[in-house]
């Protein structure tokens, strides 16, 4: 279910790297229920949070994933996380505010396709991200492209290593550079 793995997905995002390594850890050693099995060390040790949403799901059912996920955090002594995810059944309002906007897919993810296709005056934004997000490298090896397609896919590149912040800044670039694509784009 989309939304159970978008809430495992928040919450191992909000891990350090050593709580997330702690946690990989562990949930390989967890002794899991009599019909299920431990996901194998190897597959975990490359997982990120997405990755380790999606292999929760895949070896252990929605309840039992959200289940396993809170109590290895629990031994990780992560409460905070865990609680987070034992606030009872996921229905009503907090099933809404999962499955909407941010933590459902951002703005950029989003309209990938539109924004690659319609955004003119690329350069102008990537001044905007220069040294806040993009180093001068990236600027650089972006702005060589020939054209504005070309520039942002090359941007698009390195969105999946952005967060939220990173995404937000140049959404709001390409609406101080575009502001009627991005209107139109919102009004979807």
């Amino acid at each position: 279910d989309l939304c159970t793995r978008d809430l495992l997905e928040l919450t191992l995002e909000d891990l350090t790297e050593d709580e997330l390594r702690k946690f990989k850890t562990n949930l390989h050693e967890f002794p899991v229920k009599p019909g299920y099995d431990n996901i194998p060390r190897g597959r975990l040790q490359r997982a990120d949070a997405l990755d380790l949403s999606e292999l929760l799901l895949d070896f252990y059912n929605q309840d039992y994933a959200v289940e396993v996920t809170a109590a290895v955090l629990r031994r990780c002594h992560c409460n905070p996380q865990a609680e987070k995810l034992n606030l009872g059944p996921i229905e009503g309002p907090r099933l809404i505010q999962i499955c909407s906007g941010s933590s459902h897919q951002h703005f950029i993810d989003q309209f990938r396709e539109q924004l690659i296709q319609r955004t003119a005056t690329v350069e102008q934004v990537l001044d905007k991200l220069h040294n806040s997000i993009l180093n001068e490298e990236q600027y650089q090896k972006i702005c060589s492209q020939q054209t504005n397609q070309a520039k942002m896919r090359e941007l698009y590149k390195l969105v999946p290593s952005w967060n939220n912040q990173c995404k937000d800044q140049l959404k709001n670039a390409l609406k101080d550079v575009n502001p009627y694509l991005i209107k139109d784009l919102e009004g979807k």
